[in-house]
């Protein structure tokens, strides 16, 4: 039972096969079970799920049951909850416990989601292998001496091995999809403003987006009709009509024109991961697709201008981190600059120091037009190479990452090569546009992601292509043996 997707599992409760509060009891006997040796979970909120379960089947039994009630969720440690404890991984806020809950949280215990706990993270979301959090190391469910990827690695390896139904993740320069890939689910990063940053702890806010992990792209799509829309409370939430995401998923993609960027099928490209993409495109293209390729010039600046960009607005975020209203405070400082200087330094792990520094040094006086400045204009210009590719194609397709997952503490000692990790989703983040990832095959019995990218407000028409992929394939039906 557990391993079923969303609808699934909705279909089972609709029929009475089994109940909101069995279903949440399972999920929670599986998480007591295996989370020792996954790490998946920082949190886990036994008691509220059980009560907000007994509240769906209560919904259930009147009749108004919409297609998430009773569904069991886990959300990425990110997120704000009201009285339960937000840590984002660091020790920073060992100790916060939020006293509001963030938008997304909201729209889905709305929707009748029961809220399981809260998942591990690369601290303060920064890191592509989850091996930045203060509270250890999130493993592999296919293989518990690798990473499940980053930052939303907890969230992702929760799905994967089954502790969850579904997932919430965010994605600032690949940490919803790069995950997904490892992980082996479906992870969609939305246009930035369609899901409300309210209450997601800040770590690049140009750049930061929330987005459902799952199972399926028919899961991803219930979950966005959950949690997309305005929010007056997030000043870059767009004001859009609402939208039903899991309208066009039967659409046929007779004449869908898919655009390949020849900067992401190089020589330089992994051959197994090319051919498993060879073999997703063969499967889109007799389903009636077209494929063309397309240039996006400005593609191999996009992780130097990234980490510019990123650590900048990071830097500005966690300024507020300073010991003195929430979060952790040294002990016993002697004056205001001490109590600034050490709780800072012991709050915060090396990467997150790591990137306030540079990013200090991009915004100050003399660099801030040699490099901050700089990155902005190339991201222009990425904007402008992927606007041009979306005048002649639908949408893009491409590797998520460009191999399996590795091992924990492979690159941990080498900074550079770990953030080459997110060489083909930093892009889609630059340009603000959606972007998703679906498992399309294995290497070495590890699974591997097909990145799937849309015009802005497009996730309607990559859910369908993703959908349609995954009815003549079931890569996203395989599960580890955990």
């Amino acid at each position: 039972m557990l391993s079923k997707t969303v609808t699934e599992l909705a279909s089972a409760l609709d029929r009475k096969e089994t109940s909101a509060v069995e279903l949440t009891q399972a999920f929670l006997d599986r998480i007591q079970q295996l989370n020792p040796s996954i790490n998946a979970y920082i949190t886990v909120t036994a008691e509220q799920a059980l009560a907000q379960a007994a509240k769906a089947d209560a919904i259930r039994a009147d009749g108004n049951a919409g297609p998430l009630t009773g569904i069991p969720i886990a959300h990425k440690d990110i997120f704000c909850t009201t009285d339960v404890l937000t840590t984002c991984g660091s020790k920073m806020l060992h100790n916060f416990i939020s006293p509001y809950s963030a938008t997304v949280v909201e729209r889905l215990e709305a929707a009748g989601a029961v809220m399981l706990g809260k998942t591990n993270m690369d601290e303060f979301a920064m890191g592509s292998s989850n091996e930045t959090s203060h509270y250890g190391a999130v493993r592999n469910p296919w293989d518990q001496e690798r990473v499940p990827g980053g930052s939303s690695g907890g969230s992702a390896a929760a799905v994967a091995a089954d502790l969850c139904a579904m997932a919430t993740g965010t994605d600032t320069g690949g940490s919803i999809r790069q995950p997904a890939s490892f992980c082996g689910i479906t992870g969609l990063k939305p246009t930035y403003g369609r899901v409300s940053r309210f209450g997601m702890i800040a770590f690049a806010s140009s750049l930061d987006q929330a987005g459902p992990l799952t199972k399926s792209a028919e899961d991803a799509a219930l979950m966005m009709n959950a949690i997309a829309g305005t929010d007056q409370r997030d000043s870059t939430s767009l004001d859009l009509p609402a939208e039903d995401f899991t309208a066009m998923l039967g659409d046929s993609l007779q004449g869908l024109k898919v655009g390949l960027p020849k900067q992401h099928f190089s020589k330089d490209l992994n051959p197994a991961v090319s051919d498993l993409l060879q073999g997703a495109i063969k499967v889109l293209e007799s389903l009636g697709a077209t494929v063309k390729e397309v240039d996006l010039p400005n593609n191999h600046l996009s992780v130097p201008s990234y980490y510019v960009i990123a650590p900048a607005e990071a830097s500005a975020n966690l300024s507020r981190y300073d010991g003195v209203r929430y979060g952790y405070r040294c002990e016993d400082p002697v004056n205001l600059e001490d109590l600034y200087k050490r709780s800072r330094s012991e709050g915060f792990g090396d990467e997150v120091k790591r990137r306030i520094l540079v990013g200090t040094y991009a915004l100050s006086a003399g660099y801030y037009d040699a490099y901050y400045k700089k990155a902005q204009k190339i991201r222009r210009l990425i904007k402008q190479d992927f606007d041009a590719a979306f005048e002649d194609v639908d949408v893009i397709l491409g590797p998520t990452s460009p191999h399996t997952a590795f091992k924990l503490g492979e690159k941990n000692s080498d900074p550079v090569t770990m953030y080459l990790e997110d060489i083909y989703t930093i892009a889609v983040n630059l340009a603000g546009l959606p972007g998703m990832s679906l498992p399309i095959g294995q290497i070495n019995n590890l699974p591997i992601g097909m990145q799937l990218i849309g015009p802005s407000f497009g996730e309607a028409r990559l859910l369908n292509v993703a959908h349609q992929y995954q009815l003549n394939t079931d890569w996203h039906q395989q599960r580890p043996e955990v």
